[in-house]
């Protein structure tokens, strides 16, 4: 067949181009626009091979193989197909896992099946190196190209550049034209600012059930450590192992930290026992809980000191799932891959309008804008699965990343303000 294929390790080709524009090989110091990187790529590949591009494959990693944003956008734009390897975190540093396996694969199976003419390979892993072998056995031409290197030299396996039938190397000005560096004041990416939204719920103080207990476990602690240390004195054993950091680990209980609805129905204390909730007759609130995020399983403060669970004036809102139409739900699937994103803080701001835009009752909004920060259980839910969509609560370093939930329930929040306010000054006119 008379076309051309390009199969791109976005591993390298991204890693390459942020070493030649930041100084270092972190994709999260540059900024891509795909759209302009693909018809770069179409158009070089088919004035280098004077060939029609058939596709182009992106091969990529990804955290358990979920689609990330940009993986999302990419896939469905014409003539590309996203093939996801995973992404693995060892010794501090990400690794791709499957992806060079499944570059070998694809080039090995178009040359085999005749499905083009020429191939251009953007690596620089020398793994691909019998692949290519391969290909060129079938009668296929095999363009390799590289992205400049920031220091001048090969970034590439030179086996793989001595088998190649034409090599390119895309300079910094092709590069330029869909990849730019971020703009920071250092040689080191600082730290994001926090949002003042998420800044308010983590400050908010503790319930005083809470710091009672963990001033009662300070106090534990310390008169087991003068305890350990007499008892070192008189050549006696401790009583208390003490952890790797040298300190006894933390009596049951404990909060650090804001609470969760565990925390709260694990805390006791003198006089904090009120009459059990029906539906937790065996998690009794500890007295002035309050929830720092929503679970209708745990307590919150209500006037006059009472607890419930899902209150009576929520419990019938609607889900986003009860008001989305077909047609709405299609529109909402393209509206994600093509301009959200996937920033946490953003994607609770798209279910929020999106959830009041479609809100038959206008009132709705200030019966929900009185829970703040806790959205009811059934809507929390959904916004944290509409949220997994954009792999936003993959787990990193082998815990879920707790601050994306504060983000993305600050974004919630942020919409439901703004609506609330503008339905309130337009009661205020009428």
């Amino acid at each position: 067949m008379d076309r051309c294929v390009v199969l791109v390790d976005a591993g390298y080709l991204l890693g390459a181009a942020a070493s030649l524009l930041a100084g270092e090989p972190a994709r999260s110091r540059i900024t891509v626009d795909h759209a302009a990187l693909i018809q770069g790529l179409r158009e070089r590949a088919e004035a280098d091979t004077q060939q029609p591009l058939l596709r182009i494959y992106w091969f990529d990693g990804a955290p358990d193989r979920v689609p990330q944003p940009e993986h999302r956008r990419l896939r469905v734009m014409p003539r590309v197909t996203v093939r996801l390897g995973a992404l693995t975190r060892s010794d501090g540093r990400w690794a791709q896992k499957g992806v060079d396996a499944a570059m070998h694969a694809e080039l090995t199976e178009l040359a085999r099946n005749r499905a083009c003419s020429d191939i251009v390979l953007v690596t620089g892993d020398g793994d691909l190196l019998p692949g290519l072998m391969s290909a060129k056995e079938h009668g296929v031409a095999v363009h390799l190209w590289a992205v400049q290197a920031a220091d001048g030299d090969y970034n590439q396996s030179e086996d793989l550049v001595a088998e190649a039938d034409e090599r390119r190397v895309l300079d910094r000005v092709w590069i330029t034209r869909a990849v730019r560096a971020k703009e920071y004041g250092g040689n080191c990416a600082p730290p994001p600012a926090p949002r003042p939204e998420i800044a308010a719920i983590l400050s908010a103080p503790l319930p005083e059930s809470a710091l009672a207990a963990q001033a009662e476990a300070q106090a534990r602690e310390t008169a087991a450590r003068a305890d350990a240390q007499a008892a070192a004195r008189n050549g006696d054993s401790a009583p208390a192992a003490p952890s790797r950091n040298g300190s006894q680990a933390p009596a049951a209980g404990t909060v650090k930290g804001v609470p969760t609805p565990k925390d709260l129905a694990g805390l006791r204390g003198p006089g904090s026992h009120p009459a059990p909730h029906p539906q937790h007759p065996q998690t009794p609130p500890p007295a002035g809980a309050t929830l720092r995020w929503s679970s209708d399983r745990g307590w919150v403060e209500r006037p006059g000191g009472s607890s419930v669970g899902e209150p009576p004036e929520t419990a019938s809102l609607p889900t986003l799932a009860q008001l989305t139409s077909a047609e709405q739900r299609w529109a909402d699937r393209e509206e994600d891959i093509t301009t959200v994103g996937g920033d946490p803080f953003e994607v609770g701001q798209v279910f929020a309008r999106r959830w009041m835009e479609r809100l038959p009752e206008p009132g709705h909004t200030q019966k929900l804008s009185t829970m703040y920060p806790r959205i009811p259980h059934r809507i929390d839910g959904e916004l944290l699965r509409y949220a997994a969509r954009f792999g936003l609560l993959a787990h990193k370093d082998d815990q879920i990343d707790e601050h994306d939930r504060y983000a993305i329930r600050a974004g919630f929040w942020r919409e439901i303000d703004v609506r609330a306010a503008a339905e309130h000054a337009t009661a205020s006119s009428d």
